[in-house]
């Protein structure tokens, strides 16, 4: 399997319903420091992702591309359908391999109104 085609199959893990509504999924995949800039453009860190929980809605995430910054650091772009709250947002997350697994250590989701296809040819894919 590529780099990229574990990154989006971790990427889509952590999209699901069922993986977010687990404190110990949650816990696995988001590394200690993690922390993430809302679509609301309100931060959050790891401890609050876990007690406070986070959003649950049917999300399909398209256009999955990655960037190596580094060895152990990959930024990844893609666009995401979100059927429950009726919206498009465009991610970015920033994958760091640490003790030898892959984790989320940034993300950020901002609103778009671009729909899935006008954003592929925007970026060129």
């Amino acid at each position: 399997m590529s780099l990229k085609e574990e990154l989006k199959e971790l990427e889509n893990h952590h999209i699901q319903v069922n993986t977010r509504k687990s404190t110990e999924e949650l816990d696995h995949i988001l590394a200690e420091d993690f922390w993430e800039i809302g679509s609301s453009g309100v931060p959050y860190d790891k401890k609050f992702c876990l007690v406070q929980g986070v959003v649950l809605t049917e999300m399909t995430l398209h256009h999955y591309q990655i960037q190596p910054l580094s060895e152990d650091t990959v930024l990844a772009t893609y666009y995401v359908e979100d059927r429950t709250r009726s919206r498009n947002t465009l991610r970015s997350s920033i994958w760091k391999k640490i003790d030898e697994r892959w984790q989320l250590y940034f993300h950020q989701g901002t609103i778009t109104d671009l729909h899935k296809d006008e954003y592929r040819e925007r970026v060129g894919l």
